[in-house]
């Protein structure tokens, strides 16, 4: 229905007058012109009319001034000053008051108009068309006031949702919210599992269940076909529970169909036909209906790299760790959540001319380019240990590489050159957190000093020599162990230290003790090594 044939509907009338004649009169003309009409003949009368129960509203008011009980100012100002009948438009009319005072005070205490009797019925007529004609479009402004603050909700919810149930939950939801009926929405997951979710209303919970893969090519059918765009069409009752037995929508359907690319499966919302009254709910729909195509493309793209990033990284670590006598080593690695970023934690254990080299390290930032960057180093750093570089050479020689084909690119890293059969440690620690070295005899303690990052242009200063008698371990981390926004991180490391000298000697055990007090919840990747010398 167009807004104005809206506006030209019938109307229900409330008629406040103690005089039986004038209210006989109203009404009957009232109701030759389609209007039905509720009468009073009181002030309380009409208020009671009006908040004596949940039933629906008159859509105008006519209120005679003089009333035995309260003036009509007084019943026009006590409508106003309801929250639930301040909308309602009314038309005072008076024999007595009639002049321009009068008129003033009515039109100022809540009269819409005014008008003296008697009245001709053309002049009554047009002035209930007018002020009806007004007040409907004012509601329906306000209405649709709410319909876009409630859009652009669904807009963000969708927008920020992280997966497929988050997607789900705020796109049916959504709908049900913008156009205050019953949604259901039918799309195929980053997963590629074609999904079909339905809510009675925004308050309800959104129920999610699989659909056959062939649903959404069903309903482009209807619409689109391949194109891309947004349309809706309006499906028979029969058909939509053809396709979709069981789903709760009643009567015709409205089904919104969103493609953002060509070849990729659209987004389908659908609401009953009923909850499309105006040219302006069908916008709000389509509205909805493409927001959620393009951030769906955008979650699913999110989802692709997220799985080729991953895919990098795991390429980029060892698959084991060096045998080597009189060194005992352990492992462990844990990817960041599904939907936190790739990040470029790294480790590495190369057997040298001079010994083991266990290294450690983190490119600075979170992306696909990290994890490149990480494979780079890695790679890097076994090729210069191989040739027998010491430490803080192979700093040197990868800040040139970082600074040719990365610049811009920060990397942390701690590289301990162990030497077994001397039982000493040979520490080059480039930013990283450092080491923790736990002496069998003094305890767990950090090894403090360091050089710069990787990738500032400065120069890396020879490492520092630790003795390692047996017994001997070495603890390596990057911070998304022992990280915490929350918390200071000397803090952190303090109750790191804590837990490593009450914790079992077995480096297996150890690891599994730290990634389970240390490791929950974090949304960074974790890499840890660490040895035992014998």
């Amino acid at each position: 229905m167009t807004d104005s044939a809206q506006e030209r509907l019938p109307a229900t009338v409330l008629v406040v007058d103690d005089n039986e004649t004038n209210r006989y009169v109203l009404t009957s003309w009232l109701q030759r012109a389609g209007h039905s009409v509720i009468s009073a003949s009181t002030g309380e009368q009409g208020l009671d009319r009006l908040h004596g129960g949940p039933g629906t509203l008159p859509d105008i008011a006519i209120i005679d001034v003089r009333l035995p009980d309260m003036s009509g100012f007084e019943v026009s100002e006590r409508v106003k000053n309801s929250p639930r009948t301040a909308h309602l438009p009314i038309i005072q009319i008076s024999a007595a008051a009639i002049t321009p005072d009068d008129h003033a005070e009515g039109l100022r205490r809540g009269a819409d108009a005014y008008l003296d009797q008697p009245i001709d019925p053309g002049e009554l007529l047009a002035t209930v068309s007018a002020t009806l004609r007004y007040a409907r479009a004012r509601q329906r402004a306000e209405k649709l006031a709410h319909r876009l603050i409630a859009l652009n909700q669904a807009t963000l919810d969708v927008y920020s949702a992280v997966g497929f149930h988050s997607f789900a939950s705020a796109a049916t939801g959504g709908a049900a919210a913008v156009l205050d009926s019953p949604a259901s929405a039918v799309f195929l997951s980053p997963q590629t599992q074609a999904v079909h979710s339905m809510t009675d209303d925004a308050q309800a919970t959104v129920r999610i269940h699989p659909a056959h893969p062939g649903l959404l090519k069903q309903l482009a059918a209807h619409s689109l076909s391949q194109d891309t765009g947004v349309a809706i069409v309006r499906v028979p009752h029969g058909q939509w529970q053809a396709m979709l037995p069981g789903d709760h929508l009643a009567g015709d359907v409205a089904l919104a169909v969103a493609r953002t690319k060509r070849g990729r499966p659209p987004v389908c919302l659908a609401v009953p036909v009923t909850a499309l009254r105006s040219a302006d709910d069908e916008q709000l729909l389509q509205q909805l209906a493409n927001a959620g195509a393009l951030a769906l493309e955008a979650l699913r793209t999110y989802n692709e790299e997220h799985a080729l990033g991953l895919a990098l990284q795991r390429s980029f670590l060892p698959k084991e760790l060096p045998t080597v006598p009189g060194v005992q080593l352990a492992f462990r690695y844990l990817p960041a959540s599904e939907h936190a970023e790739i990040g470029g934690d790294f480790y590495e254990a190369v057997r040298t001319v001079g010994g083991l080299l266990l290294a450690i390290g983190d490119v600075v930032g979170h992306s696909v380019t990290a994890a490149t960057v990480m494979g780079e180093v890695r790679h890097a750093l076994r090729a210069y240990a191989v040739e027998g570089h010491p430490p803080h050479h192979i700093l040197d020689r990868l800040e040139t590489l970082l600074g040719q084909s990365q610049p811009g690119i920060t990397v942390t890293l701690c590289l301990v050159l162990v030497e077994p059969d001397e039982r000493r440690l040979h520490i080059a620690n480039a930013g990283h957190l450092p080491p923790l070295v736990i002496d069998p005899e003094k305890g767990p303690r950090f090894h403090e000093p360091h050089g710069p990052l990787i990738g500032l242009g400065l120069p890396h200063p020879p490492p520092t020599v630790v003795e390692a008698p047996p017994g001997t371990r070495l603890l390596m981390v990057t911070d998304g162990l022992v990280e915490v926004r929350t918390a200071h991180l000397d803090a952190t490391l303090a109750e790191f230290r804590e837990a490593v000298a009450d914790g079992p000697t077995d480096l297996e055990e150890m690891c599994d003790l730290l990634l389970a007090r240390f490791g929950q919840n974090k949304d960074d990747d974790i890499a840890l090594i660490t040895a035992l010398f014998t």
